[in-house]
């Protein structure tokens, strides 16, 4: 029989230490292997108006052609009639890591003549990726692995005018952040003087301020000191004053990515010619598993939450699910 007041050794601080190694950190390399195994998927929204450099700047991100531009035909480039949400698939490997990359374009956005209610198609994408998921997710016999076709991260391009934030950029991104995270970037930075750049980063932050638009990395999900320390230096620089470009240059003996003037070179990777490293930090270095926690846990799981109380709350118990993603008149209804 077991002494009563006898401590167990589980619960001894030093039992470790006094006993030798168990191996408990081996974990981390099972789940390396487990994660090389299976890969990576991550899906990215750019949105903006014609001309701003998106399928650049997507290409430059990832040095590859990946942009939905970069493999259409001359025939296909024209400007929609209406808003067109496209998507296109890579696989792109690096140093053995796998990732699958979607990117999705939206030819047709701000290019109207009326540009009222043009970020509606964009938020009903959105919902449907998120309702196609939860359908996969409540099958009796679902996948092992559930195909993931939410949208983690949407860049937002704003036109490098100098001013303020123009009312439809207004209008999408206080709609969107809700429902998705928002990077907003400024295209085309080089047109701007270092003074235009600083002051019109300045009136964007004070936009965004006052119309309680909440862009990636959000205040409120910083989990700890640390966090909120790194994220806060992010939050000081968005938006990230960015310049696009798929061609090297020789510049020093070396061979970087850039944009050719009659002045000189604007060097993309430079941090003191535009911000572009920082986004990429970002994006991809630094937050890119972050930012498909917070798709995962907050954008898709209120989603989940509100859904699956409507199908309760049915009167005749019947869901309301479409097999073709959200009913029209549900569309918009996925905002806090």
């Amino acid at each position: 029989m077991a002494d009563v007041g006898k401590t167990p050794v589980a619960r001894n601080e030093k039992a470790s230490s006094e006993f030798g190694y168990v191996g408990i950190d081996a974990i981390l390399e099972q789940m390396r292997r487990k994660a090389m195994k299976q890969g990576f998927e991550v899906n990215i929204m750019v949105v903006g108006q014609s001309g701003l450099g998106k399928s650049t700047l997507t290409n430059t991100l990832f040095k590859s052609k990946v942009s939905r531009r970069s493999v259409m035909t001359t025939e296909e480039e024209r400007i929609p009639k209406t808003i067109e949400i496209k998507s296109i698939s890579h696989v792109i490997e690096e140093k053995g890591v796998r990732m699958k990359l979607t990117v999705i374009d939206t030819p047709g956005f701000g290019d109207q003549i009326n540009n009222e209610n043009c970020w509606q198609p964009i938020m009903k994408f959105i919902n449907a990726q998120y309702e196609q998921y939860l359908q996969e997710e409540i099958n009796i016999d679902r996948k092992k692995r559930i195909p993931d076709s939410r949208v983690h991260c949407c860049i937002y391009f704003i036109p490098p005018t100098g001013h303020c934030l123009r009312p439809i950029d207004i209008e999408f991104m206080r709609h969107l952040s809700k429902v998705v995270n928002i990077v907003p970037v400024i295209a085309k930075a080089d047109t701007l003087t270092l003074e235009e750049r600083n002051f019109f980063k300045q009136k964007i932050r004070e936009d965004l301020r006052a119309n309680e638009i909440d862009i990636y990395p959000q205040n409120e999900f910083d989990e700890d000191a640390e966090d909120r320390m790194i994220n806060e230096k992010i939050r000081a620089m968005i938006p990230f004053a960015v310049v696009g470009s798929d061609q090297e240059y020789q510049v020093n003996g070396k061979r970087l990515l850039g944009r050719k003037t009659r002045w000189g070179t604007v060097e993309v990777e430079n941090t003191t010619h535009c911000e572009f490293a920082y986004l990429r930090d970002l994006l991809i270095r630094t937050h890119m598993q972050n930012i498909k926690d917070i798709t995962s846990s907050i954008h898709y799981e209120m989603y989940r939450v509100r859904r699956l109380n409507e199908n309760n709350t049915k009167p005749n118990g019947q869901p309301a699910i479409h097999t073709n993603g959200v009913p029209e008149h549900e569309v918009l209804s996925h905002e806090m």
